[in-house]
């Protein structure tokens, strides 16, 4: 695809301030000369699809083209193609990049996720950008390579552009914690399923010792299954992966109904 698209929104959930939003924000004007961009005013992460029915949202103009939202990514995407821009509705959603990976069961609490996912609904091609975190040794403290995704991401954008989606489909793709001078794959993933006991929820006092709780990630390495997107991440290989809206198990809904006749 050699012609540029028309227009580009630009979310996430890590915030308006976000470092990997002008990230995404890069890769979309490689795409489009008309890039917009619509974020939550504050951090949403793990806001999942959520959107705002018990309070009104708030529109911030921060530039040209640029507004917080005061809600979730799935509320800013609202906002956007049944608001600001429904007369000329956007030709690709980016949502990200985000700070970490969005992998196995991530992307059921993604807001990144999700801000592709409510593109989807409006039968725009949503993608998901997410940029891993090695959390093997104390690498990770020099914070996301952004670069990675910078580098790679418009060509992987445009090739999957170049195919059919079928309706109801988005794109999830998470770069390797590496640097630019490493070579990596590109690799076509399924979403794969995590150790549950990673997640951790810890129990702790206040001054006042009221219990609060707050999660927490162990930083232990599991084997992963072949073929899918926590191992091509584990391994330094970009992950892209095809997901889609329609969570109907086919061959459970056809032995149901063969139970209940």
């Amino acid at each position: 695809m050699s012609k540029k698209l028309n227009r580009i929104v630009v979310t996430n959930d890590d915030g308006i301030d976000a470092p990997g939003l002008l990230t995404a924000v890069n890769i979309a004007n490689q795409l489009s000369d008309d890039v917009w961009v619509f974020a939550p005013a504050e951090e949403k992460s793990g806001a999942s699809h959520s959107i705002s029915l018990a309070h009104p949202m708030r529109l911030i103009e921060r530039g040209p083209k640029r507004f917080a939202i005061t809600g979730s990514p799935a509320d800013c995407i609202m906002v956007a193609t049944r608001s600001m821009l429904k007369d000329q509705l956007p030709d690709l959603i980016i949502s990200g990049v985000n700070f970490g990976q969005n992998i196995a069961e991530d992307v059921t609490y993604s807001g990144t996720v999700a801000g592709a996912k409510e593109g989807t609904v409006m039968g725009i091609p949503s993608v998901a950008l997410s940029q891993a975190l090695n959390y093997a040794d104390a690498s990770y403290m020099h914070g996301p390579r952004f670069e990675i995704a910078e580098k790679y991401a418009a060509d992987i954008i445009l090739k999957t552009l170049q195919m059919e989606w079928p309706s109801g489909t988005l794109m999830n793709v998470n770069f390797p914690d590496i640097t630019l001078e490493q070579d990596c794959e590109i690799r076509v993933t399924a979403q794969g399923k995590r150790d549950k006991m990673m997640l951790v929820l810890q129990e702790r006092f206040d001054p006042r010792n009221n219990p609060y709780y707050w999660y927490d990630f162990t930083r232990a390495i599991s084997t992963p299954t072949p073929g899918t997107d926590i191992e091509a991440i584990m391994q330094g290989h970009i992950s892209v992966t095809p997901l889609q809206m329609n969570h109907t198990h086919n061959g459970m809904q056809q032995k149901m109904a063969n139970l209940f006749e």
